[in-house]
């Protein structure tokens, strides 16, 4: 399915499926769709990414769906001139040395873009992802009381996991609006690149970007430590030494949040014990065992009826029962403890799937098929009436 048709004249101008007017290939340089064009499509139709990349023509994400744009597929040079519309010669320079650069960028002054630029088969290629303008609520995104009572910690370490493109950075930037908006504390992020802009509300922000304010993840946190914060957001524990250093920070005495790209509870505990050599496990299965204060996983599906997407959730919270699993290496039995665990406001990746489906929200199909225990959510649905 198009997107939209590049190839219309001046005197009919094309229109997307959805209905928004956009320019004619006739207001395009040598035949090339500008850069700010495209840019203005995916805010317009509301899209969340755009692919640019040799071979093909643009594609935007839309609703979870990538829908490419009827116009001729991209060369080499369409792609460079695209990439050095948008990127800097100092980016540029980094994608030569590096073979990709991330970066974030301003658009109409009021939308902002999550830029990935790289090379592949030797030509540049890029994703720019659109970055939500409203913050929800934790209420809005679907979160129990148990994770707004998480943000009150005087300290310990928040997880945030799921797949790429999962919604976590949305979901820790609403965490921390919400922190910076009702408490006094001072908030320090790692990020890269800096997607969402935080004003100084009742607390203090400042927010500091890989590659520009700091060389990497691992130096910005243990700089971070000397700077008076309360709260310290790491955008991602890409190594050990990231780890080690935020697990020493929620140690004495900050509340830290963080991202890792795993999905569920357990994996995401054994992930961090695996990463440390063997000799130095013990010692961070008892870290983690009581510093470790909750692990959110969540997912995107595209709603039933084809408007947006909706997360799902799996919550843990660490209670003396999971912090006994953690420091035995008996992580496995940790979703027993999520399903029993309701009274403490978990909840398994299956019942908000269940829940949603419920709610009409997705697809009786989309339950089983992303679910991490596809019998357990087998049960769950033959234990509720169906919808008619």
């Amino acid at each position: 399915m198009a997107l939209f048709d590049f190839r219309k004249t001046a005197e009919a101008p094309a229109v997307s499926p959805v209905g928004a007017a956009f320019p004619s290939a006739a207001s395009t340089t040598g035949g090339l769709v500008p850069m700010e064009d495209l840019l203005r499509l995916v805010v317009d139709e509301g899209g969340s990414d755009l692919h640019i990349s040799v071979g093909a023509p643009p594609a935007v994400r839309l609703h979870g769906r990538l829908l490419k744009m009827t116009m001729p597929a991209l060369t080499p040079e369409n792609t460079e001139t695209l990439a050095r519309a948008i990127t800097s010669d100092a980016n540029m320079q980094r994608v030569n040395t590096d073979g990709s650069v991330d970066f974030g960028l301003s658009f109409r002054g009021e939308n902002r873009f999550r830029c990935s630029v790289y090379r592949q088969k030797g030509a540049l290629a890029m994703v720019l992802r659109l970055i939500p303008k409203k913050l929800l609520s934790l209420e809005e995104i679907g979160f129990p009381q148990s994770v707004r009572e998480l943000l009150n910690l005087p300290r310990g370490l928040i997880l945030v996991t799921g797949p790429t493109g999962s919604g976590k950075t949305t979901t820790l930037a609403s965490m921390l609006h919400s922190i910076n908006a009702t408490t006094d504390s001072h908030i320090i992020t790692i990020e890269d690149p800096i997607e969402y802009f935080h004003d100084h509300l009742r607390g203090m922000i400042n927010q500091r970007e890989v590659g520009t304010d700091v060389p990497n993840f691992a130096d910005g946190l243990r700089r971070a430590l000397r700077q008076d914060p309360d709260v310290i957001l790491v955008g991602e524990m890409r190594d050990l030494e990231t780890m080690e250093t935020a697990i020493t920070a929620a140690e004495t005495g900050h509340l830290v949040f963080a991202t890792l790209h795993t999905t569920g509870a357990a994996r995401t505990v054994d992930r961090i014990i695996d990463a440390f050599p063997a000799d130095q496990q013990q010692m961070i299965r008892a870290q983690l065992s009581t510093n470790l204060k909750a692990v959110i996983s969540q997912i995107l599906l595209t709603r039933a009826d084809g408007a947006g997407r909706v997360a799902a959730f799996e919550i843990m919270i660490n209670t003396p029962s999971i912090g006994a699993l953690i420091r035995d290496n008996k992580t496995f039995r940790i979703p027993n403890d999520i399903l029993t665990g309701s009274k403490y406001g978990m909840v398994t990746l299956e019942q908000s799937l269940v829940g949603l489906y419920q709610n009409g929200l997705i697809a009786q199909e989309d339950v089983v098929g992303k679910s991490q225990d596809p019998q357990a959510a087998m049960q769950l649905l033959a234990s509720i009436p169906q919808r008619r």
